[in-house]
């Protein structure tokens, strides 16, 4: 598997990080450069270490982990983006979590947008990937797609505020949903 071909995993297992991304960037008020670069390290962190995982892995437990991983990512992100959509009604001093940046929601934010990237991981094994090109590449990818969307969620949720942040649960919700239809076989892209 060739630079390019890892490169276009490297993009497409980065999407749902952009997006929560966007959504971390909506739901922070206060947003400092290093708070970019945390959230941009748990996602690229996690995408890069995730396939590292399922190389380990291999083929000896692919049909466990491929069995489960969408039911994971869905409840994670069901929960997450849920608590985000009703923290959206909420005034600024109802809401706890206003302007708190939130290391364990990050986490289990980061763990929850990898998970896939754990099913590909046990395919680099069987392909005979280079391993460290490719979590690089996917890590690399993932860290500044993530900290563009940081930065673009913190620009909208600044004008718009309580509605990014229902726009934000809204859509972790349907990530997650995208995830279980795929795996399920509903829907096909």
């Amino acid at each position: 598997m060739g630079f390019l071909e890892l490169t276009l995993i490297g993009i497409g297992l980065a999407m749902d990080a952009f997006a929560v991304s966007i959504c971390k960037g909506l739901k922070t008020p206060k947003l400092s450069y290093s708070q970019t670069l945390i959230i941009a390290l748990f996602f690229g962190g996690f995408q890069a270490l995730m396939p590292f995982i399922g190389w380990v892995l291999g083929q000896r437990f692919e049909k466990y982990i491929t069995s489960v991983d969408h039911f994971i990512a869905f409840g994670l992100l069901l929960f997450i983006g849920g608590k985000m959509a009703i923290e959206s009604f909420k005034t600024d001093t109802d809401s706890e979590a206003s302007g708190k940046f939130d290391i364990k929601e990050l986490f289990v934010l980061a763990v929850a947008t990898s998970i896939d990237a754990l099913a590909v991981g046990i395919t680099f094994a069987f392909l005979r990937v280079q391993i460290v090109l490719a979590v690089t590449v996917i890590g690399t990818i993932t860290f500044l797609l993530s900290a563009i969307g940081v930065f673009l969620g913190h620009k909208f949720g600044a004008v718009y505020k309580n509605k990014a942040e229902l726009a934000g649960g809204i859509i972790l919700i349907l990530i997650g949903l995208k995830i279980l239809l795929e795996h399920l076989g509903v829907l096909n892209f």
